[in-house]
């Protein structure tokens, strides 16, 4: 598929058809998401593979066990479907890893303390690999849904599957083929264009203006 296809493709698809996805193609995805940049070549992220039902069953106890409320009993519909994905990669940022690559002497400059960082690279590097893994889905045929998980279970989460404490969950993405019937539910909200998101050469000067 070239690539302005896959853009225009790519949507969250939160229920899967419950076949389980082909070796080499999740290989070929889980790949995509290694080709991500990172601040310094600091490739300071891991991929957390859950694709045997019990870990599946296991996140989803973590992550959901304490939802009671009005709010959450109508989110009882996404949490079904979601459930039928048979994948999910859980994304995770070794922050470590970039406070040594910028504390070796090829990397000198005012940001050599990564702990003064006013932008928290590890994160946005791990969410640049999150979303390969979403168009690398597509291009492959599959569904993805990048999503997060609850900040009171990360620990939870970390503990169950042998998540080093470093290390630090930014999302998750569920892979597998869409259910037949799945379709992106349409948004009330205005998707923004250029004219109101890209601003010419100085803050609130008009695109193309």
């Amino acid at each position: 598929m070239d690539f302005g296809r896959v853009l225009r493709a790519r949507r969250m698809v939160r229920r899967y058809d419950g076949r389980a996805v082909d070796e080499e193609v999740l290989a070929e995805v889980l790949g995509a998401a290694l080709r991500a940049p990172s601040a310094g070549n600091s490739q300071g992220r891991d991929l957390l593979v859950l694709r045997r039902a019990a870990d599946r069953d296991l996140f989803w106890d973590l992550t959901t066990r304490d939802r009671t409320g009005a709010a959450d009993a109508a989110a009882g519909g996404w949490l079904a479907g979601m459930r039928s994905a048979p994948v999910l990669v859980v994304l995770l940022a070794d922050p470590g890893a970039y406070a040594a690559r910028y504390a070796r002497p090829d990397k000198p400059g005012p940001d050599r303390d990564a702990a003064t960082w006013q932008v928290p690279w590890p994160d946005v590097d791990t969410g640049m690999s999150g979303l390969l893994l979403l168009l690398a889905a597509v291009d492959a045929g599959l569904g993805a849904c990048l999503f997060g998980v609850p900040s009171a279970a990360h620990e939870a989460v970390r503990a169950a599957f042998g998540v080093p404490a470093d290390r630090r969950v930014v999302g998750v993405v569920s892979l597998g083929h869409p259910a037949p019937d799945e379709r992106s539910r349409p948004s009330l909200r205005h998707r923004r264009t250029l004219a109101d998101t890209a601003h010419d050469g100085r803050f609130g000067a008009p695109w193309g203006g």
